[in-house]
């Protein structure tokens, strides 16, 4: 079915939350929470028309709010207040956040966890913000940032309009891969622009208007090396070519825009103020020669605007009200209302917040590039990246990445954070919803001999959540040979009484060695020289488990997971992943090399129960006693499940 009729469907199917009769509301209740169990939106992943009348049914009913509100069904309790945290603006009169406050009754601070007051000038003519990345990789935590502030306060505060704009403006690093993976990001992060545009689109007005410069003395050609005009410009020395004549200047601009080997030596410099005590009024270059193809425009062009130049003329033309970006920009604040006013386009106001920051973790996206480059990490939406891809694909749910985000708020303050609370918030929304299994490591399973154990394997249905029963079951196998942990099994002492899960009590009854064959001398020695040969060097073959039933589960220490062999074993490779670098706050002089942990893979192979044969990618579960995981590759063809382990805040 199409993704149109899907909505349509959904759209109709919401008359079947208006009954005032519980008994008949039920029904498609339970059927909407299942469908939501691992989904944001109800179609897609965007909010949508089916997402709206939905919700609004949900609302106007008090008998089906009342139902869901008491927590009978918690993946529609938490899609129907991520709604109405998200949707405001389309939900009318019908929040459920009971505030009077803020946009459409709804409280911001209660919301978000910050304030959103932060003084914007000139909102009562309308607001218009833009998120404006760079085509030149995915987009990482601190994108995500700026795109969902930018879009909260166009349309979430202010009910005004969104732009994305790609600042394509340096073909050397550009790919059309980028571009499309950036409007992906956005659509799954839930930021809906109300136009996409393009800084080349405006290439001709930013060559006329560099025109316009030099004509009137605001600019000028300049072939400095490098690095002689970065200590120039370090010691406030003027270039030779500051006081050049305009026709001079022009000159070398058509040179550059021949893109001829004598072009490329040269560029273009606002002359601003030399002597100030803001580097960034030091003259700061506008444009370059780059001949190399551009992945819209082609060989259309040799010459190319920075984003210095570009971005307050294209924010002036395109009809941005507000520039929210974070304070690495501060010092060009002043440089970008210099273009503004120097060229006697329409006044733009800038509000600059803090970026996000994360210990141990890079976010140059030049260094994440050539990560992916050098091979060190799998591509972009490696596990380990602080991709929107990657930590998607390490298990974060895009409510969860909102809700964390969100509540950092337009603060200025700069601070590095610790990834345990991104993670803990996380851990709210993946834990009423991710069932339950077992996993046991294959490396030295313990055989386990269980008298009392059915003579004949017995199949029973368990709830696969016991929190949550609207997860469903999932089938447990009873035998008289099961396997378990090693770990485990080394810390039974004789005749001990455990829990198994699922099952009940146990006495340890025998314990069977096998010598690990690089410990034999060693333990020759200690048999020698002690009489007795050490349990820490030996290895656990078999175990001989008495079934103990009428045993209280709540006096025993030890609560083991197990798996009967008479099962359908399935071949589980669990990964763990650490931080790629090693230093808390790197510099940016750091050479990645030099910072870069070469040891940030584990996997454990481990045997799972039959049931986790029907599970497919993107599932979030849980394996008892072993954590959360994201489920990467599914079952084929006898082929090992792969599941990466979801932090939870206690540790990354």
């Amino acid at each position: 079915m199409s993704h149109d009729a899907l909505i349509a469907e959904w759209h109709d199917r919401a008359q079947a939350f208006e009954p005032l009769d519980l008994k008949k509301l039920q029904q498609p209740l339970g059927e909407l929470d299942n469908h939501l169990t691992l989904r944001s939106y109800i179609v897609g992943y965007t909010c949508t028309d089916a997402d709206i009348a939905v919700w609004k049914a949900i609302r106007s009913n008090r008998v089906a709010y009342g139902f869901i509100k008491g927590g009978a069904m918690a993946s529609l309790w938490r899609w129907f207040n991520f709604i109405a945290e998200t949707e405001n603006p389309q939900l009318d009169q019908h929040s459920s956040a009971g505030g009077k406050d803020g946009v459409n009754g709804v409280k911001e601070t209660t919301d978000t966890g910050a304030s959103y007051d932060i003084g914007l000038e000139g909102t009562e003519n309308g607001v218009v913000t833009r998120f404006p990345p760079e085509p030149s990789g995915y987009l990482h935590i601190g994108h995500a940032k700026a795109a969902l502030l930018n879009e909260y306060f166009a349309h979430k505060k202010y009910k005004g309009k969104m732009i994305v704009r790609f600042d394509d403006t340096n073909p050397s690093k550009e790919k059309q891969e980028y571009q499309d993976a950036i409007l992906k990001d956005c659509e799954l992060l839930g930021v809906k622009p109300d136009q996409v545009t393009y800084t080349s689109d405006y290439f001709d007005d930013l060559y006329k208007l560099c025109v316009k410069m030099m004509e009137e003395g605001h600019a000028y050609a300049d072939d400095t090396p490098q690095e002689q005009l970065r200590d120039e410009r370090e010691k406030r020395i003027e270039s030779r070519h500051r006081n050049a004549g305009v026709e001079e200047s022009l000159k070398h601009f058509e040179e550059m825009k021949s893109g001829s080997e004598e072009g490329t030596k040269w560029y273009i410099r606002a002359k601003i103020d030399m002597s100030s005590n803001n580097g960034a009024m030091r003259d700061p270059v506008i444009y370059r020669c780059n001949p190399q193809a551009h992945h819209r425009t082609g060989s259309a062009w040799k010459i190319y605007p920075t984003y210095d130049f570009a971005c307050p003329v294209v924010d002036s033309v395109e009809g941005i009200t507000h520039a929210l970006r974070t304070t690495e920009y501060n010092d060009r604040d002043a440089q970008y209302q210099w273009f503004l006013s120097a060229l006697k386009l329409r006044h733009v106001y800038n509000w600059n917040f803090s970026r996000m920051n994360f210990i141990r973790t890079l976010l140059s996206k030049r260094k994440l590039t050539k990560l992916v480059d050098s091979g060190v990490v799998w591509g972009w939406d490696d596990p380990r990246m602080a991709t929107v891809r990657g930590i998607r694909r390490r298990g974060m749910t895009i409510p969860a990445l909102q809700e964390f985000i969100l509540k950092q708020g337009p603060s200025k303050n700069i601070n590095y954070m610790d990834w345990t609370t991104f993670w803990a918030t996380n851990k709210q929304y993946i834990d009423p919803i991710a069932k339950r299994y077992t996993a046991v490591v294959k490396e030295n399973a313990v055989t386990c001999t269980v008298a009392g154990a059915p003579a004949a394997p017995r199949t029973e249905d368990k709830e696969v959540h016991a929190k949550n029963a609207e997860l469903g079951t999932k089938k447990v196998v009873y035998s008289r040979s099961v396997i378990l942990d090693q770990a485990d099994a080394q810390s039974f002492a004789d005749d001990e009484e455990i829990t198994l899960m699922n099952w009940g009590n146990a006495i340890v009854r025998k314990k069977t060695y096998t010598l690990n064959p690089v410990n034999m001398v060693a333990s020759a020695v200690s048999s020698v020289t002690n009489g007795s040969t050490g349990s820490a060097e030996r290895t656990i073959a078999s175990l001989e488990l008495e079934l103990h039933l009428q045993g209280d589960v709540k006096k025993t220490s030890k609560k083991i997971t197990w798996l009967s062999t008479d099962q359908e074993l399935v071949p589980l490779s669990l990964y763990d992943f650490d931080y790629l670098i090693t230093k808390d706050k790197p510099d940016a002089d750091d050479a990645l090399e030099d910072i870069l942990n070469h040891n940030t893979e584990s996997k454990t192979e481990c045997w799972a129960d039959c049931n986790v044969a029907e599970l497919r990618e993107d599932d979030v579960v849980q394996f008892d006693r072993k954590g959360y995981f994201r489920i990467d590759k599914a079952m084929k063809g006898g082929e090992s499940v792969v599941a990466f382990q979801i932090p939870t805040g206690k540790k990354m």
